[in-house]
């Protein structure tokens, strides 16, 4: 999610591509002037690039600025300046490009023509022992990061239940990501839904149908009952499903799943990769279009 601030700093979230991040306590001072071990030309490209920018988004005083390190970008000629902004306790992050003369800035991404755009994805994503549909060796992996409590992603549960049945070859993929700073039951839903999995696939299938069927019904205060119905409905023992909750390995896969979101840089739910192809939300003809361009790759 993206905070909303002033005008100023969402002109840089969107012209840097930022992504959010946790908030912060500002810095008190830029980064060009906090680092002594910066060589002096580099502390003059800092100093310079923080006026521009200063200058560019109409940032004051009241907004703290951090610069670098800067380093050589993949492309000869320029430089590759890391940004930090820091406004009334929230933090946004994000990067420059400078030509070695300090006389160009542009922003976006650098693309290596030569490096498939996803792999690096692919290789952060961790599919073995998550819950899943399809076979184990489909040349189409879809990876789900989702929260029992999010409606987006009860929508697109319900639109899951269409698509995986057009595609049998396709294997999709179910990681749990509560957003727990807003949603207060999820946490407890997916610890349940994962002493379900462990237990076997199908009582997870079933716990993970209930919990979305019935996501208006529950609340903080009934969800250790309501879970502790779905998962009894489902063919596990409530005292088998509490030792389990009340163990620490469940929840441990559950932040597991929490970290390799955040390693992929998942900030919303839902968020598929789709053959390590993000898209965050979706529809169904979304979803159904990029699978099928996927699956036209892999003949």
């Amino acid at each position: 999610m993206i905070f909303k601030r002033p005008a100023s700093l969402a002109v840089i979230v969107v012209a840097l591509a930022l992504c959010a991040a946790a908030q912060t306590k500002p810095a008190s001072q830029s980064a060009a002037q906090s680092s002594p071990a910066a060589s002096s030309q580099d502390r003059q490209l800092l100093s310079k690039v923080e006026a521009y920018l200063r200058v560019l988004f109409a940032w004051g005083p009241d907004y703290q600025i951090n610069l670098g390190p800067a380093k050589p970008a993949q492309i000869p000629g320029l430089d590759e300046v890391p940004v930090q902004v820091n406004h009334e306790g929230h933090s946004e992050t994000g990067t420059v490009y400078v030509t070695k003369d300090g006389r160009y800035m542009f922003r976006g991404e650098i693309r290596d023509l030569a490096v498939d755009p996803f792999a690096e994805n692919r290789a952060k994503l961790k599919i073995a022992d998550s819950p899943s549909i399809g076979p184990a060796d489909a040349k189409v992996t879809v990876v789900e990061f989702s929260d029992f409590e999010c409606p987006h992603c009860r929508e697109m549960y319900s639109i899951l239940k269409a698509v995986e049945p057009e595609f049998p070859q396709v294997r999709f993929v179910y990681k749990n990501f509560p957003l727990t700073e807003i949603h207060p039951w999820a946490m407890t839903a997916a610890i349940a839904a994962r002493c379900a999995f462990q237990s076997s696939p199908d009582a997870f299938s079933k716990v993970n149908n209930q919990l979305f069927d019935n996501q208006d019904a529950i609340t903080a205060d009934n969800a250790w009952d309501e879970v502790t119905d779905f998962a009894t409905s489902a063919g596990l023992s409530a005292d088998a499903l509490h030792t389990c909750m009340a163990a620490p390995e469940a929840k441990a896969k559950v932040e597991a799943d929490l970290a390799e979101g955040k390693a992929l840089r998942v900030e919303s739910t839902p968020t598929f990769f789709i053959n390590g192809r993000p898209m965050i939300g979706g529809d169904k003809q979304t979803l159904e279009q990029t699978i099928r361009f996927e699956l036209s790759r892999s003949h």
